[in-house]
């Protein structure tokens, strides 16, 4: 018989999910047109043509689903609200049905003694801000996002007691403006990092007006999410540890570091020269301490190497940046199992990164915001037993026992995600969700994995691998 593993009291069980990849009525109830409206409707983007016009339709379904939550036990849930449906234009009206619908699932949630976290950005800008105002790229966006910001502490901060700001900073930057394979599709050298720049500001403009106008009354804790694969020497030559290390610093130190550390990593300083922007001293003292917890989206694991200023083809996507401005060459180990993204499943890569983040800022808090895994689920006579899914799980809730008991002060973990969605530029045929969505009909089935994760919450153990 297994042991089991037992998590501490209070640990934090959640699913998440993002507003664009669920929600559907793209263009209902006074929402304005987002980025990836616009960016879905070109050829070649998104793959067979996909769109999130309905997606989960979660706008209409929202209470079945909620009710879905319920059934699994989850003790939190993590959803983003949709910049465009509480603001048309990015700014100045606000949608007031936009608004209700938020208010709406808010109360349900804590109705069922869900807690909600509230992601305000999750890659969904208003398309106005993009065509008037150059998105990200313009410096006044920051601005722009507090005032957001401002609106929904106002609206929601009675009930809503965990904030995260932005999703991911480095997928809007080198996606969106780097690589050009995520809306708004620009491909630059320098773009992304001046879009990292502006997203940092924002987030720390919105923290200031939290802490200042509504953490006092409403006391909750405000953060961000930050996304990190982790990196592995290829071999034990110091060449390598210290490609390693590089590549981590241009992928999560690039958005950690000026919060915890106020400054950027030295590596991306001396590499970047005058395409890193830097920080007034204003703005400096603004991020340093701008998150009250450690948000963390992992999924994987890759081999690092110091590649001499030789890039090898395919070494790109998920390098955490350009990969000429790192001269870090990727790879994996031909015996690691992949997911349908490609991804491999590495357990030990959570706990190495969870040790290297506790150990770089001085042990904060830390929140597995997301981690999760695709597969070709099918159902068979109305289930859909993935085993697969629930394999990785057990291995990375394993990983994160381990990093507990070494004293890592991870207070919660979210599964991605809460049901099959839209996944991006790869549509609808990678399914990371917990629950089976039929895409035609919209039923939701709940996945072998959703029971067993369900299983795992009640207990507050896993088995040990």
């Amino acid at each position: 018989m297994k042991s089991m593993n037992n998590f501490p009291e209070n640990f934090t069980w959640g699913s998440a999910t993002s507003s664009y990849q669920i929600e559907g009525a793209a263009d209902e109830a006074g929402k304005g047109p987002s980025i990836w409206d616009a960016f879905c409707t070109v050829p070649g983007r998104v793959a067979k043509g996909d769109r999130g016009d309905r997606a989960c339709d979660h706008y209409h379904l929202m209470r079945e689903d909620v009710s879905l939550m319920k059934a699994m036990g989850l003790k939190a849930y993590r959803f983003s609200i949709a910049w465009p449906r509480i603001m048309p234009s990015g700014k100045g009206q606000v949608n007031t049905e936009g608004l209700q619908f938020y208010d709406d699932l808010i109360n349900e949630l804590l109705d069922q003694g869900i807690e909600p976290w509230v992601t305000l950005y999750h890659w969904d800008l208003p398309l106005a801000l993009q065509m008037e105002e150059d998105g990200w790229l313009n410096a006044e966006i920051a601005d722009y996002f507090e005032a957001y910001a401002r609106i929904c502490f106002a609206r929601f901060g009675d009930r809503v007691k965990h904030w995260i700001t932005l999703n991911e900073p480095w997928v809007v930057a080198i996606l969106g403006y780097g690589l050009g394979t995520f809306a708004p599709g620009r491909t630059s050298k320098s773009e992304p990092y001046l879009v990292g720049h502006n997203l940092l500001r924002a987030h720390a403009q919105a923290v200031r007006c939290y802490r200042e106008e509504f953490q006092a009354q409403q006391k909750g804790v405000i953060g961000i999410t930050n996304n990190c694969d982790w990196r592995e020497p290829l071999t034990d030559k110091k060449e390598d540890v210290v490609a390693a290390e590089r590549a981590l610093e241009f992928f999560l130190a690039w958005f950690a570091d000026p919060i915890y550390l106020g400054q950027y990593p030295k590596s991306m300083v001396d590499r970047l020269g005058d395409r890193l922007p830097q920080f007034t001293e204003e703005e400096r003292d603004l991020l340093l301490g701008s998150s009250d917890f450690f948000g963390l989206n992992h999924y994987t694991t890759l081999f690092a190497a110091d590649a001499q200023g030789n890039l090898q083809v395919g070494s790109v996507y998920g390098n955490g940046g350009l990969s000429e401005d790192q001269d870090v060459n990727l790879s994996t180990d031909p015996n690691w199992k992949k997911t349908a993204m490609g991804w491999a499943v590495v357990p030990w890569g959570c706990q190495k990164l969870l040790t290297w983040i506790s150990d770089r800022y001085d042990a904060p808090d830390i929140y597995i915001t997301e981690n999760g895994c695709a597969y070709a689920d099918a159902p068979v006579e109305g289930k859909v037993q993935d085993d697969e899914r629930i394999a990785y799980y057990e291995g990375y809730l394993n990983a994160c026992h381990d990093a507990i008991s070494n004293g890592i002060k991870l207070k919660g973990y979210f599964a991605w995600s809460l049901m099959d969605n839209f996944e991006w530029a790869s549509g609808y045929a990678k399914r990371f969700g917990l629950h089976y969505v039929d895409f035609d009909t919209l039923e939701r089935i709940p996945k072998a994995s959703a029971n067993w994760y369900k299983k795992v919450i009640e207990a507050n153990r896993v088995k040990h691998k």
